[in-house]
């Protein structure tokens, strides 16, 4: 599914896209044990509300991803590290994130995943944003693809300042977190 650059994705249509993903995967993984790794900080409602819609018995774990630059001979380079790894020898496992943006980051996660031989690795995604693409990787599973590279908050993702994870509705920029807050409202007399 795609959407216009500017688009906001109610929570209804939400709902709807992530029950059909669940339904997807169930399919795939019927009643084999799936291992779903999340990154944290912004793919954790995504990735609860996913997995209660799959019927496979599933396991998680949980990831966090550290960016660093890194100076090597005098030359800075951009490093991601993550916590421990999971045993995943014969297991199939589901990646879930909020977005796939560069793919540098998910790149360098399911090759590391990859390590372990694992049966079967798949990613999904809420928000697919081939424009930025600069690797290999590609969603399995995405809920909506778009071409705008605007700041998306709600349902899970953060504006700049890190409010707006708990909206149930994802939007563009932060317009959203103030006037759910509460901000700008008249008051009745």
């Amino acid at each position: 599914m795609s959407a216009g650059k500017g688009a906001t994705y109610s929570a209804a249509r939400i709902d709807a896209r992530v029950a059909e993903l669940g339904r997807e995967s169930s399919r795939e993984y019927g009643v084999r044990r799936l291992l779903v790794a999340v990154t944290m900080d912004r793919g954790f409602i995504f990735a609860a509300n996913l997995i209660r819609q799959i019927s496979a018995p599933t396991v998680c774990h949980f990831v966090r991803a550290d960016v660093r630059d890194v100076d090597h001979a005098g030359h800075s380079r951009r490093e991601v590290w993550f916590g421990s790894q999971p045993e995943l020898h014969g297991l199939d496992v589901l990646r879930v994130d909020a977005v796939l943006e560069s793919g540098v980051t998910q790149d360098f996660l399911l090759r590391r995943l990859g390590e372990s031989r694992p049966r079967s690795i798949r990613l999904a995604v809420l928000l697919d944003k081939p424009g930025k693409r600069g690797v290999a990787p590609e969603p399995d599973y995405f809920g909506f693809r778009t071409a705008s590279n605007l700041v998306r908050v709600g349902y899970g993702l953060a504006a700049p300042n890190g409010t707006g994870r708990n909206l149930r509705e994802l939007s563009s920029g932060t317009n959203n977190v103030s006037r759910k807050s509460g901000k700008g409202r008249k008051k009745k007399a």
